[in-house]
């Protein structure tokens, strides 16, 4: 019987994953979503406005592969004036059986990474397979992810770059150069948008900063900044024309970029096709057309987290990575 916890760093994990196989995983925890082979109860959200922050528990369980845990994160985007990242993460997995924790590690690299893979997916079902040009608007830690994911799906020959801040820009450029990619600095929204194969938002705006008439026909968004009530990125007007595909209906209806709109009635759950899950397994039909425009609605779920915690605790046990406390 197992009496010791393995803890895993960050650096430990950023060892023991890479996109591809985040990708792999990811696919196929929506497609256990698909398949209602997954427990997930909705976000819990504790707001702490008074240091314009919050913390958000996500538990899971995924039968077959009997992963089991819960993520402890926290959203701060005012971090960088203490010298820490905006999104940190602790996740726990447990051995569904017996209840004991199996490891305790950090979760801010594999939020990142799933969040990336994620739109990854996403976009493999939905965006037209010959997309060349990727928009990313907002140049933070997730757009890398969501760059990275993307490279590994498609042929890309420019990518488009725009923040509000030149820092960010040339941060991700720094970081992003060993991907051998083209990269154009935009100094508009509009400019960075219009004429994307692919464009991705990862901005915390809680106003509409993509407008509908920029979108042209054939064009798929990630839309990724929306994480929270009050929150959103994009012109309702594109969620009305667009065929829209969540990550978890009950989660976007209440913090993903549909919510405002549904708030106000501007949208109705009419509006939304399916879950990404009921694509993969087949329940509905992706893109149906060269011309449709097609928007993913990313909330991030605790059973990606959970999944990919799964599999790298497979691997440190393998590699004998990281350290043992015990705990009971």
């Amino acid at each position: 019987m197992l009496k010791e916890t393995l803890v895993l760093s960050g650096p430990d994990i950023e060892k023991l994953i890479t996109m591809p196989s985040a990708l792999r995983i990811a696919e196929q925890a929506f497609t256990a979503y698909g398949q209602g082979k997954i427990q997930m109860p909705a976000k819990i959200y504790l707001r702490l406005d008074k240091y314009q922050g919050d913390f958000r528990a996500m538990p899971a369980y995924i039968e077959g592969v009997e992963a089991c845990g819960i993520k402890w994160v926290n959203v701060h985007p005012g971090n960088k004036h203490y010298g820490l990242p905006a999104v940190m993460a602790l996740i726990i997995l447990s051995d569904p059986k017996t209840g004991f924790p199996l490891a305790v590690m950090d979760g801010t690299h594999i939020t990142n990474l799933r969040t990336g893979a994620a739109g990854g997916v996403a976009a493999k079902h939905l965006a037209n397979k010959d997309s060349k040009i990727v928009s990313l608007i907002g140049c933070g830690v997730q757009a890398r992810t969501q760059l990275m994911a993307l490279k590994e799906l498609f042929k890309i020959k420019q990518v488009r770059i725009y923040d509000r801040l030149n820092s960010q820009v040339m941060a991700l450029r720094k970081k992003m150069n060993y991907l051998g990619l083209t990269m154009k600095n935009c100094l508009s929204i509009k400019d960075c948008f219009v004429g994307a194969d692919i464009a991705v938002t990862t901005t915390p705006s809680r106003e509409p900063i993509v407008q509908s008439i920029w979108v042209k026909e054939g064009t798929h968004i990630n839309a990724i900044g929306a994480d929270a009530q009050g929150k959103q990125e994009l012109d309702p007007a594109i969620l009305k024309k667009a065929k829209v595909v969540v990550d978890d209906i009950t989660q976007a209806i209440h913090s993903g970029e549909i919510n405002v709109p549904m708030a106000r009635k501007t949208i109705t759950r009419k509006d939304v096709h399916a879950d990404l899950g009921d694509i993969i397994t087949g329940k509905k039909q992706g893109r149906k057309s060269r011309e449709e425009i097609t928007v993913f609605d990313s909330t991030g779920l605790a059973i990606l987290d959970v999944a990919m915690a799964h599999y790298v605790y497979q691997q440190a046990i393998k590699n004998r990575a990281g350290r043992k406390v015990k705990f009971y």
